[in-house]
């Protein structure tokens, strides 16, 4: 039998993103969806270790107020407080916030034609008038197509790329779009050379900046992400959530992503485990024949001719990247930088290939 169809004509008309695949039984090297190879820090074992199981009948602190002390407390800056930090449940629902609060109906808002694509599925569901701006012959980003928008969402580095902005690019782009809010999603800069766009937030009242504890806080299980900018703009994602969701964060999320954050000397070691693992990649790939593009994120986009023959290879021998059968893209792979000992097991399968 026939059965009717009950979605609204904006779900019907929606193209949905597609994640990474998640295989669920083991012997998987899995570097295609940019997870951290390494556990979060030993504090948030204790932490879990110590938690009151009693009060998981009560409704979590729906401002998250340690967590947000503890990203101020992070980011050091002194014109950068609590007020200034919006929690949500992973990066991905604090941009989708952000869409609604920033974006929803406006025309002319920029983002690059290759970036992350959740991007155009937000702007679907909040009415945004999408204007993409081409990445050059380098799948670079030019600050000087950014200009008289009525805002600009960008993730810098910039994802599949890998390729990042200097600080000075990024502010070129705030200055030359005063009347909309600048969104830089930042959820690889900890493992960028350039400086953040949170040192922007005490100069513009319409720089959001977007983060997660995904990448390299290790904790993509747990969905933990939040945002900086000025008071008006927190208010903004605060009135957006209220209608929606007043307790997004759980509780264990809340202190776990708390003693995380406060860990500085583990984030700081294996962050640099992972650089230093992407740059042995990325020569050895180039030995093989294979270039990438310069990446400053915890993957490397690789190009690799008629593409899809090597990821249908690797997939053969239980090796997961991702593959985009887009234009310009066709020609490229992303791979995640796992372990040292993950990665040299992949360089081996594209040598086999």
């Amino acid at each position: 039998m026939k059965t009717k169809s009950y979605l609204s004509k904006m779900a019907q008309q929606l193209v949905p993103y597609v994640p990474g695949i998640q295989p669920q039984e083991s012997g998987w090297i899995k570097l295609n969806t940019n997870e951290n190879p390494y556990p979060p820090s030993p504090m948030v074992a204790d932490v879990l270790k110590s938690v009151d199981y009693s009060k998981l009948r009560l409704y979590p602190d729906s401002d998250s107020t340690l967590l947000m002390d503890s990203v101020a407390n992070h980011l050091g800056i002194q014109d950068i407080q609590a007020e200034n930090i919006f929690v949500g449940n992973g990066s991905d629902e604090v941009l989708a916030l952000a869409f609604g609060a920033f974006y929803g109906d406006k025309k002319n808002v920029h983002i690059p034609d290759i970036s992350y694509g959740f991007y155009p599925v937000w702007a679907q569901l909040s009415n945004v008038g999408v204007h993409t701006q081409s990445l050059d012959a380098d799948f670079r980003i030019d600050p000087s197509k950014y200009t008289d928008s009525s805002g600009v969402i960008l993730a810098n580095p910039n994802a599949p790329t890998g390729i990042a902005l200097t600080i000075d690019e990024v502010e070129k782009i705030v200055q030359q779009n005063p009347d909309g809010v600048i969104l830089v999603d930042e959820a690889y800069i900890d493992f960028s050379k350039e400086q953040s766009a949170v040192s922007l937030v005490p100069k513009y009242d319409n720089v959001l900046v977007v983060r997660t504890f995904s990448k390299s806080h290790s904790l993509a299980g747990l969905r933990v992400g939040y945002a900086v900018g000025q008071v008006n703009l927190i208010e903004g994602l605060q009135r957006i959530k209220h209608s929606f969701n007043s307790y997004p964060l759980d509780m264990v999320a809340q202190i776990c992503a708390s003693a995380s954050i406060s860990d500085k000397n583990y984030w700081e070691s294996t962050r640099q485990q992972i650089i230093q693992t992407r740059e042995h990649t990325a020569a050895s790939l180039k030995d093989i024949g294979y270039a990438s593009l310069p990446s400053q994120t915890n993957f490397l986009l690789v190009h690799v001719p008629e593409a899809i023959k090597l990821y249908e290879f690797l997939l053969s021998n239980k090796i997961l990247v991702r593959y985009w059968n887009k234009p310009r893209l066709t020609d490229f792979l992303r791979v995640t930088i796992g372990t040292y000992e993950e990665m040299e097991a992949f360089l081996q399968c594209v040598k086999q290939y």
